[in-house]
This record gives structure tokens, C-alpha cells and sequence, in this order.
């Protein structure tokens, strides 16, 4: 049976929560494999709250559905302050990229606190902003960026995640509304370990199931190279 955009593959899914550091209740799920421990763990930030992101943005929800059956990850996703999803509404108000510095330092500190392993970033959009201002951390082991507006972030930025070190991967569409591919390899330049690959034919959204599979597959290949490529059949009828 093929894996089709509705599709939810078994999996250890809790609803949890994430208390910052100035005293907010953010609302968020973990997503485990359901028979293995997790190799590796995505900690997902969201799109724009202020025009409809949130943590069952569509490429996270269906990251969450697949990943920790078909490449044993952990999936954690969370709503930033202020944000509404099917799981509930953090506490606080949208910060600007600038208040969600203690969003992000609380579910790196929720996987550290529960031993999950090998934390990635995976950001989207806003989320690559707050990816490369705030999670500089010795914890993460690399981010990936999917559609990255370098809008928020900047060039201060990009050097400290040079200083940092630790591996980079930007996937930027074709036809993207705010930094294509070109542009995008000339601002990341500045950044030795990142790695830009632009997508034919995709748009900042990413919407459609073929766009949806090169995420994930880039993803995984990262993460998990194990597990990669990902398999788009599943056994049924």
C-alpha cells in the first residue's frame, strides 16, 4: 500500500508540555518509535504563528506520522507562546523571534532532561530564524532548514553558526517567496559547513506529496542515513 499524504504509521505518541524560562506553558507532542529506542531526535520549530504556522504545519505533522516507523526517530513537536494548534494553545504572546529564545531553550531542555538522543533542529521558515539565533547549543548535533527567509536572522547569525560548527542544511525551493537558491548560497556562504540544495519546481510551502517526500528524505539522510532512502510503500491491502 503506498504512503499517501493522509497516511499515520504506528508510533509512541505522548502529548507533553514545556515550561520556559520566564514561567510559560507551551503545549507540544513526542512522537517514538514503538518497538525501538529512537536513534536520533527532531526537535521541530514552526512557521510564522501570525499567518498560521504551528506544530501541525503540514511537513512536521507528516513527519511525526512516518519517521519514527519507517527511520526510528523521535519527533517532538511544540506550539512557541502564544500559538494554537489541534493540541491546545501555549501560554504568552508571538515575541517577534525574540521571546522565543526561551521557547527553544525549553524543548532542548525537555529532550535533554528525557535522554533523548542526537538532537537535530528542524525549522521551517520562522522556525530556520529561530534555529540560527537561538539553538546554538551544545546539544544539537546539526539543523536543516526548510525555507529560510534570513529575514530575522542575519549575517551575526550565520557567523555564530560558523563558529559553531556544527553541520547546516538549507533546503530552499525553486520558487520561493522570500530567498532562492542562488541567493540563498551567496548568504550562506559566510556559514563553511552549510550545505544549500536547491528544490525544482517547489515554493515556500511546500505543498504537495512529492515535495513533501524530498523533505523528508533529506531529513533522514542527515539523521538517519541508515534508514535513507525512505520507503513510499507500506504493508496492507
Amino acid at each position: 500500500m503506498e504512503i499517501r499524504a493522509s497516511t499515520v504509521l504506528p508510533a509512541r505518541r505522548e502529548p507533553i508540555e514545556l515550561h520556559t524560562g520566564d514561567g510559560l506553558t507551551l503545549v507540544g507532542e513526542l512522537a517514538l518509535p514503538v518497538e525501538r529506542p529512537p536513534v536520533a531526535t527532531l526537535v521541530c520549530l514552526h512557521p510564522l504563528p501570525t499567518h498560521g504556522g504551528m506544530m501541525d504545519s503540514h511537513v512536521y505533522k507528516k513527519a511525526a506520522n512516518r519517521l519514527p516507523a519507517l527511520a526510528d526517530l523521535a519527533v517532538l513537536r511544540f506550539n512557541t507562546r502564544g500559538t494554537t494548534s489541534e493540541r491546545g494553545t501555549s501560554q504568552g504572546a508571538f515575541g517577534k523571534g525574540e521571546d522565543e529564545r526561551l521557547d527553544v531553550v525549553a524543548a532542548l531542555e525537555y529532550a535533554d532532561f528525557h535522554d533523548l538522543p542526537r538532537v537535530w533542529l528542524l525549522g521551517w521558515s520562522f522556525g530556520t530564524e529561530l534555529a540560527l539565533k537561538w539553538g546554538r547549543d551544545p546539544l544539537v548535533e546539526g539543523a536543516i532548514l526548510l525555507s529560510p527567509p534570513l529575514h530575522r536572522a542575519g549575517d551575526a547569525d550565520l557567523d555564530g553558526w560558523a563558529e559553531f560548527g556544527r553541520p547546516l542544511t538549507a533546503l530552499v525551493p525553486e520558487f520561493d517567496d522570500y530567498l532562492r537558491p542562488e541567493q540563498a548560497r551567496e548568504r550562506f556562504a559566510r556559514v563553511p559547513q552549510a550545505e544549500v540544495i536547491g528544490v525544482d519546481d517547489a515554493k515556500h510551502l511546500w505543498v504537495g506529496e512529492p515535495y513533501v517526500r524530498i523533505v523528508l528524505n533529506e531529513i533522514v539522510l542527515r539523521v538517519n542515513p541508515a534508514a535513507h532512502p525512505l520507503t513510499t510503500e507500506i504493508p496492507g491491502s
